[in-house]
């Protein structure tokens, strides 16, 4: 029994140290842009009346004609880890790294609904694992569409119009022994 348990322990110690090393080592937050002080409560208004738009760089936002931001990609802070169940043990673990595409000037509502978003993204997920969406040939083009869809249709519950797509940037599984 330990030689079973003992792996997936290790796997998810391991998870949770090299997410806390990624929170703790992150680089620090853009200097304010010149001309704004620190003191002010509202964007800075732009020769277009509209407030100044967050940098581009800051979660690879991406451009239309204007060169305006129309979309940002939030980086959820930590993997999802989501066991596979064969015959009531745990056969094999999937680690997911997630995006989610909102509308540009979104990325504070996304952080600030992560755990609610966190939650409800596991749910999907581990819905996906019991339907057997893990198992065999889990990266086939069809599966990996139902997945994103239901991930995007989640995330849209909680956020509304704002998200335009959940992302897969990352998946692995790992078979037990």
């Amino acid at each position: 029994m330990m030689r079973k348990i003992l792996p997936i322990l290790l796997a998810l110690i391991g998870l949770g140290a090299g997410g806390a090393a990624g929170y703790f080592l992150r680089p620090p937050p853009p200097a304010p842009e010149a001309g704004t002080t620190e003191h002010t409560e509202a964007p800075a208004e732009t020769a277009t009346g509209h407030g100044s738009a967050p940098s581009e760089n800051a979660h690879g936002s991406e451009g239309d004609a204007g060169g305006e931001a129309t979309v940002e990609y939030v980086k959820l802070n930590n993997q999802f880890v989501v066991p596979v169940i064969t015959r009531g043990a745990v056969s094999s673990l999937v680690v997911l790294s997630l995006s989610v595409e909102v509308t540009a000037g979104n990325t504070e509502k996304v952080y600030a609904a992560e755990p609610k978003i966190r939650d409800t993204l596991l749910q999907v997920l581990f819905d996906h694992a019991n339907a057997g969406g893990f198992e065999g040939e889990f990266t086939e083009t069809a599966k990996m569409e139902d997945l994103r869809s239901a991930l995007t249709e989640a995330t849209r519950t909680i956020l509304g119009d704002i998200v335009k797509e959940v992302l897969i940037s990352d998946i692995a599984r790992q078979d037990s022994a």
